[in-house]
């Protein structure tokens, strides 16, 4: 086992969901309530990590993180730093590749509540704050357990967008993915089946608390 690019990957994996998280409730929370001209490219936009090959958004970020970049310069300017090949690019470029993940989950949550609950909750004397704490936030914590969830376990498999930035600098970029197609590639089978059993149990423990999460609703609705 890897320790070291086990530990790059769960210190990725932990800091993109904490990121995304408040993103993810504030943006799904807004495309589920909001009408708007152009709120399907939104959403597109937001789904595109989806659909789009790893490589392909890898190397369009590559080029953005340069410093002759608009946002590679402006990071430049502000740390004196590059992005690219370093933890805080992969982290960057880790964010844009799970929007969907942090985001679908909680908006699909949150069209599931009524928007008449609100409505009883305002005529109650609560304010739109405190609906939201403590009317709207209990209804949906499946779907933000399920987005946290997905997002933790797709960060850790993330091979394609993290190779691309961030190369496979041992302790700074090299992650668990990246150290299974390493050891694959020196013949190593017996070490990269091991890290590859580990990512297959997380994988398998976070489709089980998805689907188990989505069963419980089903059933609380039925």
């Amino acid at each position: 086992m890897d320790w070291t690019a086990l530990s790059v990957s769960l210190r990725l994996a932990g800091l993109t969901c904490l990121f995304l998280m408040p993103v993810g409730i504030w943006l799904g929370r807004a495309l589920a309530s909001a009408h708007f001209r152009g709120k399907g490219f939104c959403e597109a936009l937001i789904a595109l990590p989806l659909v789009l090959p790893p490589t392909v958004l890898g190397f369009y970020l590559l080029q953005q993180f340069g410093r002759d970049a608009p946002l590679g310069g402006f990071w430049a300017t502000l740390t004196g730093g590059g992005l690219n090949f370093t933890f805080s690019g992969i982290l960057l470029a880790s964010l844009i590749a799970n929007l969907p993940f942090a985001i679908q989950p909680i908006q699909r949550a949150f069209e599931n509540v009524p928007a008449n609950l609100r409505e009883a909750a305002w005529c109650s004397g609560l304010s739109p704050w405190q609906t939201f704490l403590r009317i709207e936030l209990p209804l949906v914590w499946p779907g933000i357990l399920s987005a946290a969830a997905l997002t933790f376990a797709h960060t850790l498999g993330e091979f394609g967008v993290i190779l691309m930035v961030g190369g496979a600098i041992d302790g700074e970029t090299r992650t668990l993915a990246i150290a299974i197609y390493d050891r694959v590639q020196a013949f190593d089978e017996q070490g990269a089946a091991r890290m590859s059993a580990l990512l297959l149990l997380v994988s398998l423990t976070t489709l089980g608390l998805v689907y188990g999460l989505a069963g419980r609703r089903r059933w609380m609705r039925g």
